[in-house]
Order: structure tokens, then C-alpha cells, then sequence
């Protein structure tokens, strides 16, 4: 994990302390003594493939730097239903005025790395990458970028600056200036960063022509049929990295992949990913 995940986790951990106005608990500081210390436990209340359970301890730093967390499970374990998952002791009020985001971060990052890992499993014997998108949720893009790796898939670009994705969108504006609006966008993208990775969306096979001629690095089949997918992969001849997206469910998974595609992008891997039933346990 580089130093800018994990800044960028940090600062979402704060955003979201700061949401939660953990720092101003009226229950724990009406109902419970100051000098209160506990032990607690985050238990697993389904299987799961556990992701974002090591940025645990980072959220109760942030409200009390005395609080103790022992981790027990290694983000990337898949465990049984009743699992203890961290030990932590503290005091009372810092525990819980910070439980409700330190249980949303890793409920919702191991949700995001068990459907991720569901999809890997189903053409695990196959050569084709599963790639999330981004498709995220607003300030969360890091922690769900990670819980797909944790997961076994790749991140596709993380932000717009990263590399080049000429979109449909993109296409259709040029259109109205040039009459190869593929060629002219890699040509002018290719100009601005040369060493940048350019991605074009296409549509059907002449769009996928323009592109390999134009020698984009990736191309994007948006939405095809599996058939028209195998003939682009044809055409294509390995000259290009070839991504399907666009419906991309559990049940047309397996076909896509065999249709020899190099990725299936897949945008539900963060944006419909159901988080993990998990508990925070108080034990006196």
C-alpha cells in the first residue's frame, strides 16, 4: 500500500470521526463514569473474506491514544460466522463513541472484498483479470480500492490524472470537429502525456479498428454481445489490452471471460457491495 492509500484512508477515518461527532457522545458521557476502562471484541457475524480490519486501531487512536487493539484476523482471510476478529481494551466511553465507524469501515471494506473475491473465484482458472471502477463512494475511494485488491481483483485507474479514458462521450464532442474522432483523441492524449497508458471505449468493430490502428494500449468493449466480444478479440489479435464492461453479472461472468478478453471491469464491486453483519462486543 503506497503512502497516499494510506493518507487517504487516514483523512477518510477523520471525515468520518467528524461525522459521527464522536468526540461529543452525549449518551457514553451522560451514562458512563470517565474513569470506566472495558474490554471489548468485534465479532463476525457472517462468512466473509475480511478487508479494512488493520485501519481498526487507527480509528480509536484518533479518539483516545490509549486505547489497546490486538488484531486477530490478516486482512485477505476468509472466516466462519462467530469469529473474534480484534481484542480491545480502553476506556469505556472511547470505545464506544467510536465503535459505529470503526465496525462501518471494516463491515464495509470486507463486503467489498467478499463480493470481489466471489467474482475472482468464478473464472479463477481462466486468464482474465476482474477490475474494479470508479464507481465509489464519495471519500472512500482508497478504502474500497483496497478491499477489491484484498480481494483478489485489480484496480483499474484510481482518478482522472492517472491515465487516459477516451469515453463515448468524449468521441461523440469530437465528432462535431473531426471526421476520425478515434484517431484524433489518442493522437492529441498521446501528445500531452506521452508516457501515460491510453484506454478508448468502442462500440462496435469499425470503432475497434480506428482504435488498434490508432495503437491505443486499451481498449474498452462496452456492452457487446459475448459474440461481438470474440470477434473483437479476433480482430484484435493481442495488439491491444481488451476490457468488457456493462452488465457485467455473476451469470454472463463466466462467458464474457472465455470470449478471451484480457479484463472484465466491473462497477457493482463498489457501488452495490452489501457490507458484513459484524458486532462490537462489550466484556466486563
Amino acid at each position: 500500500m503506497t503512502e497516499q492509500y494510506i493518507q487517504d484512508i487516514k483523512h477518510s477515518i477523520v471525515i468520518a470521526l467528524r461525522e459521527d461527532r464522536a468526540r461529543d457522545d452525549i449518551t457514553s458521557e451522560a451514562c458512563l463514569p470517565e474513569e470506566a476502562v472495558v474490554k471489548a471484541e468485534i465479532v463476525l457475524k457472517q462468512k466473509a473474506k475480511i478487508a479494512g480490519l488493520k485501519f481498526i486501531p487507527w480509528v480509536f487512536e484518533a479518539i483516545d491514544s490509549e486505547v489497546k487493539c490486538e488484531i486477530l484476523v490478516e486482512d485477505g482471510s476468509e472466516v466462519e460466522s462467530g469469529t473474534v476478529l480484534a481484542l480491545l481494551k480502553g476506556k469505556a466511553r472511547s470505545l464506544l463513541s467510536a465503535e459505529r465507524v470503526a465496525l462501518n469501515i471494516v463491515q464495509h471494506a470486507s463486503g467489498v472484498a467478499t463480493l470481489a473475491s466471489i467474482y475472482v473465484k468464478e473464472i479463477g482458472d481462466l486468464s482474465c483479470d476482474i477490475l474494479d471502477t470508479r464507481k465509489t463512494l464519495p471519500g472512500l475511494r482508497a478504502l474500497q480500492k483496497y478491499a477489491v485488491r484484498v480481494g483478489g481483483g485489480k484496480n483499474h485507474r484510481f482518478h482522472l490524472q492517472e491515465s487516459f479514458l477516451i469515453k463515448s462521450n468524449h468521441i461523440k464532442v469530437l465528432q462535431k470537429y473531426y471526421d476520425s474522432p478515434i484517431s484524433e483523441a489518442i493522437t492529441k492524449a498521446r501528445s500531452l502525456q506521452p508516457d501515460a497508458k491510453i484506454e478508448i471505449e468502442v462500440e462496435n468493430v469499425k470503432m475497434l479498428k480506428e482504435a488498434l490502428e490508432a495503437r491505443a494500449d486499451l481498449i474498452l468493449l462496452d456492452n457487446m454481445t459475448i459474440e461481438l466480444m470474440k470477434e473483437c478479440v479476433e480482430i484484435a489479435g493481442g495488439r491491444a489490452y481488451l476490457e468488457a464492461s456493462g452488465n457485467m453479472t455473476l451469470t454472463r461472468l463466466r462467458e464474457a471471460a472465455l470470449s478471451g478478453v484480457n479484463g472484465i471491469s466491473i462497477g457493482a464491486l463498489t457501488h452495490s457491495a452489501p457490507a458484513i453483519p459484524m458486532s462490537l462486543r462489550i466484556n466486563l
